[in-house]
């Protein structure tokens, strides 16, 4: 158990946790004596590598809001900011609340903004998840097409604030996502056009921006520009994103893996109107205390 210095307020307790190197703080409210949730200030404190515990992501465990789950939670960015949708910060979650609150496994069902998701126990630290259907519509992103020239097959030509005219695609898994196929993803201009496509005005809401590599029909490499984080070791509901995308052109196979950074993930979807499902690691690093 690690105690962290002082950010000024209540002692509170907090799990690390990774997922292919996407890491989170998860802060534990589901007692009736919780706490209440910090400001978004002290969450960005919190996140931060130098003066707090360090993560990409914060996640908030509390009862659920709607009927139709058993726990809900919240995700907060390292900036504060909230977000609809976490893939590896739910498989995060599961193996938490199996291990460590005792609930049951196969079909819990977890609310969050973006939508309820299931999970399901895939071997020893591993996680598969429902991730729902994927919505590749622009206006469920949401995406200004009107400021893009859009072309076949749902793709999109964007001019951006320096001149920049890329192609991408678009999907929504509960939160945004911008797709770019590159031809070697170790050239991808991900710290340049990430932050650019991130707060370009034809995404009112920023997106989280991934820059794809097809290697055959089977397998993908992947890199993604997150919002509100920056470049991460690895974005589960990016790569649900990716796979959508290409699979939705019949560029891929139902199956496929994608790997990212931090490891990879298996990505299963058998096309329009079903869910499509995410497996993938889920691991705890280190329990702590710190104020916040």
């Amino acid at each position: 158990m690690a105690s962290c210095g002082n950010l000024g307020g209540v002692r509170t307790s907090f799990t690390k946790m990774q997922a292919l190197g996407n890491d989170f703080v998860l802060l534990d409210r589901l007692g009736a004596d919780a706490p209440p949730l910090p400001a978004a200030a002290a969450l960005a404190r919190l996140a931060d590598r130098h003066r707090g515990v360090g993560c990409d992501q914060i996640l908030v465990l509390s009862p659920p809001e709607t009927p139709a789950a058993e726990v809900g939670y919240r995700i907060f960015n390292a900036d504060g900011s909230e977000v609809g949708q976490c893939g590896n910060g739910v498989r995060c979650v599961a193996r938490y609340l199996w291990e460590r609150v005792g609930m049951a496994a196969d079909g819990l069902r977890i609310a969050a903004p973006g939508g309820v998701t299931r999970v399901f126990r895939a071997g020893p630290g591993q996680v598969r998840v429902d991730m729902g259907m994927p919505r590749l519509e622009p206006r469920d992103v949401p995406f200004l097409a009107a400021s893009a020239e859009s072309g076949p097959a749902g793709q999109h030509r964007l001019r951006l604030a320096d001149g920049t005219v890329v192609t991408l695609g678009v999907c929504s898994m509960g939160n945004p996502h911008a797709v770019l196929e590159c031809s070697a993803i170790e050239d991808a201009p991900v710290a340049h056009l990430g932050p650019l496509i991130e707060t370009d005005p034809a995404f009112p809401e920023r997106v989280n921006v991934g820059f794809v590599q097809q290697l055959d029909r089977h397998r993908l490499r992947l890199r993604v520009w997150e919002r509100g984080v920056g470049e991460t070791l690895a974005c589960g509901t990016g790569a649900c994103a990716a796979m959508a995308v290409l699979r939705a052109r019949d560029a891929v196979e139902p199956v496929v893996a994608v790997g990212l950074p931090g490891g990879e993930l298996l990505i299963e979807w058998a096309g329009a109107r079903e869910p499509l499902w995410m497996s993938g690691p889920a691991e705890f690093v280190f329990d702590g205390t710190i104020d916040l």
